[in-house]
């Protein structure tokens, strides 16, 4: 099943897909540019401060091609965009996981310091949480696109209006009056 043929273009939760992952691709896109612009140098493990965090050239050109996916995903919009957001995100907190584990060695050749780890992990739940907003919940609405995926029949006995949406709750006796 795909949820990409669900999901209407001008469905309200394409804002939220659309606007958090194009905020934060120009977040990403400034801290890029900003980099390239020191001309700082590629692969040294010390870099340079830009905006509170450490950066070298391959950390900007990484963060520019990152801003030019979630621009684009943003750009695009609907489930796209909600996928891009939500896979970038997932990226952003495995490159903090990694960067973690490689601060101060020789392997860090993207200048990574603490706060660049923090950065990229509070990006990267972000950007899941804008990515799996309304996509995943025990509590979606009726209305919700992804319910009506996931629930074909009652979407459908809903729209008909013939049929009950959930199963009836078993019915609940009073206090003291139930079986033992």
């Amino acid at each position: 099943m795909q949820f990409y043929d669900h999901l209407p273009q001008d469905h309200r939760l394409g804002r939220v897909y659309r606007y958090g992952g194009g905020f934060m691709g120009l977040l990403l896109l400034v801290f890029g540019v900003l980099g390239l612009a020191d001309q700082l140098a590629f692969f040294t493990t010390h870099g340079e401060h830009v905006l509170g965090l450490t950066s070298n050239g391959t950390l900007s050109v990484i963060s520019i091609v990152a801003a030019a996916v979630l621009v684009t995903g943003a750009v695009i919009g609907g489930n796209i965009a909600s996928t891009v957001n939500f896979a970038m995100g997932a990226l952003f907190v495995l490159s903090g996981a990694v960067n973690l584990a490689l601060l101060d060695t020789q392997a860090n050749f993207l200048a990574f310091r603490f706060q660049n780890v923090m950065f990229s992990f509070v990006v990267g739940v972000m950007l899941v949480t804008f990515g799996a907003y309304g996509r995943v919940s025990g509590g979606l609405p009726h209305d919700n696109p992804y319910w009506r995926a996931r629930h074909p029949e009652a979407a459908e006995a809903e729209s008909a209006g013939s049929a009950e949406i959930e199963p009836a709750a078993p019915a609940r006796t009073p206090a003291g009056h139930g079986a033992r």
